[in-house]
């Protein structure tokens, strides 16, 4: 039983990290594709933490033959919410980068301190 704690423990630390490391890419980018790329790393890490929280370790899947539900089947709204975030992050990634070519179309630049139109 120890080894699973210490493995979950290593997921969640890697969760962790994948959200720290996307996080000060974000803050120190120079770059609008940079930043948007950083931005897919973090969101690695909640996809991580998420099937981290819904794994059971010898459970089943969750196919029933009847109504009753049999005891240790794993919930499937963990890998819902984790589809639902990976087709999220397609959207808002493919999003940004529109944006960023259209910055780049306007103002000849991908660096957020080069654009002064946009200051306030």
């Amino acid at each position: 039983m120890s080894g699973l704690s210490s493995l979950s423990g290593y997921v969640y630390g890697m969760a962790g990290w994948l959200v720290l490391v996307g996080s000060f890419g974000i803050i120190r980018s120079r770059n609008l594709i940079h930043a948007v790329v950083c931005l897919s790393v973090a969101q690695s890490g909640t996809y991580l933490l998420l099937l981290a929280v819904g794994y059971q370790q010898g459970a089943a899947p969750p196919i029933f033959v009847d109504a009753s539900a049999p005891p240790g089947v794993v919930d499937p709204v963990v890998q819902a919410m984790t589809l639902t975030d990976i087709v999220i992050q397609a959207t808002v990634t493919a999003l940004l980068l529109a944006l960023a070519i259209q910055v780049h179309k306007r103002h000849h630049t991908l660096d957020p301190d080069q654009l002064s139109a946009l200051r306030g």
